[in-house]
């Protein structure tokens, strides 16, 4: 345009430290995020482990419910449960209460 050669052109200073800032806060914000991710995978690890613990403790004490020496029942009232499921019931099903 004015016959200035683009060699001659540079951002200078002030480009240098513009540059040098988003890089800074480039690698603060990429550190947060990989903390809050490690954060976030520890506390689906926990709960995953807790719903576990809570399943076998739900199992544990319906296997225990129905055992012929709690809730009053005797050999009587097993009997029909020696003869296999009831109709419509699959062999693995759990007994409700």
């Amino acid at each position: 345009m004015n016959g200035a050669p683009s060699s001659l052109v540079s951002p200078g200073l002030w480009g240098f430290f513009a540059f040098f800032l988003l890089g800074l806060a480039l690698y603060l914000l990429m550190r947060n995020m990989n903390a809050r991710m490690r954060r976030m995978s520890y506390r689906s690890e926990e709960l995953a482990r807790e719903a576990e613990q809570e399943r076998a403790a739900d199992r544990e004490r319906k296997g225990k419910g129905s055992t012929p020496t709690q809730g009053g029942q005797g050999a009587e009232g097993d009997a029909g449960r020696a003869n296999g499921p009831a109709s419509g019931e699959s062999p693995s099903a759990e007994p409700q209460q």
